[in-house]
């Protein structure tokens, strides 16, 4: 047997996970807003408006996260491996769903009347969104294993890469700057190296710079000097 094919080679080679940052960046994102619902004040016209806010971002970023995946990923798994995507194609449309019901739980909560109709109305909503979010947490971990599975098998890192290439270029600058941002916060250290020196790579040289700005900003003091420190030899090389 090649060295390369025991569990240890394939461990210290891992290959390229389409899903990992952003699907890393929507668990954080749903896991924060879920916390935000339940804590929300539903008689506290300011809280309500913020908490309903980031629940309708989230919303919009699933329906297009379902989309991208749909448009780009599920084609791919089709045209070399017939099938792999039934499943999950099947779970988008309950998605799709669950997405606009939680919209209407939305809008009824803004409707009802202040007290206690208000306040079980966000409990309703509150209760289907953790629903929602589990439901998610584990579809995505099918995606992780199943169709990065297919995929590996039936494309090269480097396809990979090209159809991800693909998506990204589908994307508006606001959803790039908003995956950006929520990946900066939801990643841990090694991870942000790597997508931020695939920026300095690849990207223009003010949108890398952009991107450091950003982090500047996001980042607790003691995460920013360490990602900035491991940054320089990058730099200091270009």
């Amino acid at each position: 047997m090649h060295p390369t094919d025991t569990a240890a080679g394939q461990a210290a080679a891992p290959r390229y996970n389409m899903y990992g940052f952003i699907h890393k960046a929507l668990r954080a994102f749903m896991g924060d807003t879920l916390t935000r619902i339940g804590r929300m004040d539903p008689d506290d016209a300011v809280d309500l408006e913020g908490g309903l806010d980031q629940l309708r971002e989230l919303l919009d970023l699933c329906r297009r996260h379902l989309e991208h995946e749909n448009r780009f990923v599920h084609p791919a798994l089709e045209a070399r491996a017939p099938g792999s995507s039934a499943l999950v194609a099947a779970e988008h449309v309950h998605h799709e769903a669950d997405i606009d019901a939680l919209d209407e739980l939305a809008d009824a909560l803004v409707l009802a009347p202040a007290g206690a109709a208000r306040a079980a109305a966000a409990h309703r909503l509150y209760r289907q969104l953790a629903v929602f979010v589990g439901i998610n947490f584990e579809h995505m971990d099918y995606e992780e294993s199943e169709h990065n599975a297919a995929l590996w098998t039936h494309y090269s890192d480097a396809e990979l890469l090209g159809i991800e290439a693909e998506l990204h270029a589908a994307l508006s600058p606001p959803e790039r700057a908003q995956g950006l941002r929520l990946m900066l916060r939801a990643l841990d250290h090694a991870e942000r190296l790597r997508l931020l020196g695939g920026m300095r790579a690849h990207a223009p040289a003010p949108a890398f710079e952009g991107a450091l700005a950003l982090a500047r900003s996001l980042l607790a003091e003691r995460d920013w000097q360490k990602l900035e420190r491991a940054l320089q030899p990058v730099a200091a090389a270009a």
